[in-house]
């Protein structure tokens, strides 16, 4: 089993602390792993079998704990047999109806160290975040990072010998679910399993618990944001592609649909920003996926989406890194990211070549930012290397691999 270190800090930066830790990611993404893994840590720390209560809801054997009541009583027979703290650690939560209930009372009634999954990003609003205000702390999971695939591709026989850029054509190709490391590489398997997974996500995250009726529509919906990742556009300008398709969809159920997909980590909305406003806009957002695997497998492989999929790396990246991420509107241009962390900010463009037809284009709304912060173009060229203007250009791989 990989150790996955970056999360496994984070988590254990908390055992013992009287926070409930909350980890939240899609599906498959590698939560569950990470729940064994703080098992582990936690016996290692000294604690006795009967001081750790752990279910995973996705599992047949705990349905009767589905009820939270149920699941209430089972924890307090568990507290009170532990005789010491009790380690809780509860794996794709959201099963549970009511759970935060469960986990808001255990916390107050009992000494617990509490860990708990979820494969939805509602997990913590309304409730939940009202009664534990103050009392958690999240920890996005994301698919691998391209450091992290290396690392999951050494331990695979089938793509041991390949050098980095002929991993990282894989990454781009296949995305980076842990699981695709498990299965024979070979292109026909690789693509059912991120089928079979994004069906699986579909149906459970997003048709069921929204209780969408028209799934064509929504599939349509699903296919439009797949093929324009990495393009503006808002609500409106599907709902009049739909029209256009002669298929009737109003702006707001667009915007519920997206928000169904959003909630279950499919998708990621990224905002405008007006750097010399220094505010955030409401029209024009783009999409990215939360991994290119299942893009793929949805739409198809397509090698002159190369600019857009190498924005989708740099987004998640970022993400990964801790940034809070924009898109920047400068004038009349646009920079591809304005990423803010406390008191840092970073800017950076992504394109596939550096060309002299394009260099300008890529660096000059960079070079009209009138502040200190750092600013990168990053591109897949790999023989040069230089400064425009105090401006670096990077190749993505090195940038991907530099921590």
């Amino acid at each position: 089993m990989i150790i996955r270190d970056t999360y496994m800090k984070q988590i254990l930066d908390f055992m013992d602390k009287p926070v409930v830790k909350v980890i939240t990611g899609m599906r498959r993404s590698g939560k569950s792993v990470l729940l064994e893994l703080t098992k582990e840590a936690i016996r290692r720390h000294g604690a006795e079998e009967k001081q750790i209560f752990s279910v995973n809801f996705e599992s047949l054997q705990f349905e009767s704990m589905k009820n939270y009541k149920a699941l209430y009583d089972a924890i307090s027979a568990a507290a009170k047999a532990a005789n010491g703290k009790l380690y809780l650690l509860l794996d794709e939560i959201q099963e549970v109806e009511s759970w935060e209930k469960v986990i808001n009372s255990v916390r107050v009634d009992y000494d617990c160290d509490i860990y708990i999954t979820g494969s939805n990003a509602r997990l913590l609003s309304g409730e939940l975040a009202t009664l534990l205000s103050g009392r958690y702390i999240e920890i996005p999971v994301y698919p691998l990072s391209f450091s992290e695939y290396l690392e999951f591709a050494n331990n695979n026989e089938d793509e041991v010998g390949l050098n980095k850029d002929q991993h990282f054509s894989n990454f781009l190709r296949y995305g980076g679910l842990p699981g695709i490391h498990e299965i024979k590489w070979d292109d026909t398997a690789l693509l059912r399993y991120l089928t079979d997974m994004f069906n699986s996500v579909l149906l459970k995250d997003v048709i069921k618990r929204n209780k969408i009726r028209d799934i064509d529509l929504l599939e349509k919906v699903v296919l439009y944001l797949m093929d324009n990742i990495g393009n503006t556009f808002s609500a409106k300008t599907i709902s009049d592609f739909l029209k256009n398709q002669g298929r009737k969809l109003s702006t707001e159920t667009v915007y519920t649909y997206i928000k169904a997909l959003e909630n279950a980590f499919l998708i990621h909305k990224v905002q405008r920003f007006d750097i010399k406003g220094k505010r955030l806009l409401e029209t024009q957002e783009k999409y990215f996926v939360s991994d290119l695997g299942l893009r793929h497998a949805t739409i198809g492989y397509r090698g002159n989406d190369i600019s857009g999929m190498l924005e989708n790396v740099v987004y998640l990246e970022l993400l990964r890194r801790g940034w809070n991420v924009n898109i920047g509107k400068q004038g009349s241009c646009e920079v591809d990211f304005v990423a803010s962390k406390l008191d840092e900010r970073l800017y950076a463009q992504v394109c596939y070549v550096l060309t002299e037809e394009n260099t300008k284009r890529e660096f000059e709304p960079l070079e009209t930012i009138d502040d200190n912060y750092e600013k990168v173009v990053i591109s897949t060229d790999s023989l040069i290397s230089f400064n425009r203007n105090g401006i670096r250009q990077r190749n993505i791989i090195e940038f991907l691999l530099d921590r």
